[in-house]
């Protein structure tokens, strides 16, 4: 239900061809689509959390749009990847045209793509408005979200032939919504602008009468008598503290290799023998297989000729047991510092997982750190069926995000997660 169709560094940081478009044409009129959501706080006065979106969740964005309604949100976007201001925004008035019911999720062929759209409970998901290149991905997205009870309407291409579903014309539904269009994000606004033109004019008239001071009513230049310095005694430096998220591992590279890792494990299968739960930290993955009827030399010859390179690997006194443990890929680390406060970020990690039906155990955790300072961040778990690349478009969006572990339970195919976000 959170396939990461957008937004990915893999798209950028190995040139691959990107898999999502930005914008549609409908009925001869260009709507702007794959924005990315969040609620909005404070509907009077937007632009301090657009702002601090710009700088954090979606860094470099500089457009925006505002959806009114019950459940307030604004969509955020970058230039760069082919947005203009002034564009209207195509889920926008989509939503205010299909404002009587509170949920649908839709899929609409469209010029250049399939347009997906979904709406829960008023709320544009985080990854609920994508334009799809591939008919597949946009399939599949659907399809995940199809699990979710009570939807209000299901819309999709007949030719996909899925039960309980209605295709409208998308044409007169548009025609029906509100007109929303893009924005600068940095643009000067009402008191804002009248502040900098006033400070504008001090600083030009304090210019002009220094200028006037210096050539007109100057005193003659006295000679400079230069002053013995005192003798200073240097002190120890104490070196800066360094913040817990100013080395924190990257969340998307722990999260796609601890899942590479974990399908290869589960591949290896010796005749006789059963592997069990496969658990992932950032410092690599570890799992265990149990004799059933096989040998010793069975499973060690699986395991050498698997390809992979083991970290660790034991065996059990009694060779009813054995354990392997392996490395991830390259995790780089980088600086992730916190943008929420405690409570906010409860609010919005609680408001997105009812969103999507998601279960999850949060917690408020401090600690003081050997120079005094207090660091605090909400620690989450939670189960799922959906593994860490489908997770990984959601979670990395907030910033101070640590992936502490990964567990993969053999027995019902579930995923346990637990991590932590910095908070201010």
């Amino acid at each position: 239900m959170l396939e990461e169709a957008k937004l990915l560094d893999e798209d950028y940081e190995n040139g691959k061809q990107r898999s999502w478009g930005t914008n549609i044409t409908v009925g001869g009129v260009s709507y702007a689509t794959s924005l990315f959501w969040q609620p909005l706080q404070n509907k009077d006065d937007p632009f301090n959390e657009v702002e601090e979106a710009s700088e954090g969740i979606l860094e470099g964005a500089d457009l925006f749009c505002i959806k009114p309604g019950k459940a307030p949100q604004f969509g955020i976007c970058v230039s760069s990847e082919g947005y203009k201001k002034g564009d209207n925004v195509a889920a926008v008035t989509l939503a205010t045209a299909l404002s009587d019911r509170s949920s649908f999720v839709a899929v609409f062929k469209v010029d250049n793509g399939w347009w997906y759209t979904c709406i829960r409970n008023d709320i544009i998901l985080s990854d609920g408005d994508m334009l799809f290149l591939s008919e597949q991905e946009a399939k599949e997205q659907f399809m995940s979200m199809l699990a979710v009870p009570d939807w209000g309407r299901k819309i999709a291409p007949p030719e996909w032939g899925i039960e309980e579903t209605e295709y409208p014309d998308l044409t007169q539904i548009l025609n029906k919504g509100l007109r929303a269009k893009l924005q600068k994000i940095k643009a000067l606004r009402g008191t804002k602008l009248l502040i900098v033109v006033v400070i504008s004019a001090i600083i030009g008239l304090w210019l002009l009468s220094s200028i006037i001071n210096g050539i007109f009513l100057a005193p003659p230049k006295r000679p400079i008598i230069a002053p013995i310095p005192p003798k200073v005694v240097k002190e120890i430096e104490v070196p800066p503290e360094i913040k817990p998220w100013e080395q924190i591992n990257r969340p998307n590279d722990v999260m796609k290799w601890c899942y590479y890792g974990v399908e290869s494990l589960r591949k290896i299968l010796p005749p006789g023998w059963t592997i069990n739960n496969l658990t992932c930290t950032p410092e690599g993955i570890t799992t265990s297989w149990k004799r059933d009827i096989g040998r010793v030399s069975w499973i060690n010859k699986a395991l050498d000729n698997s390809g992979l390179i083991f970290s660790s690997r034991s065996v059990s006194d009694n060779g009813e047991n054995i354990i392997a443990s392996v490395p991830l890929g390259k995790v780089d680390v980088i600086s992730s510092p916190p943008m929420k406060s405690d409570e906010d970020l409860k609010v919005l990690l609680n408001d997105l997982f009812q969103a999507i039906g998601q279960k999850v155990v949060l917690t408020s955790f401090s600690y003081v750190s050997p120079q005094n300072n207090v660091y605090s961040s909400v620690q989450f778990k939670f189960s799922s069926n959906h593994n860490p690349l489908v997770w990984m478009d959601l979670l990395t969006k907030f910033s101070g995000l640590t992936i502490n572990m990964i567990n993969y339970n053999v027995g019902n195919d579930m995923w346990d997660y637990e991590g932590a976000i910095y908070v201010l």
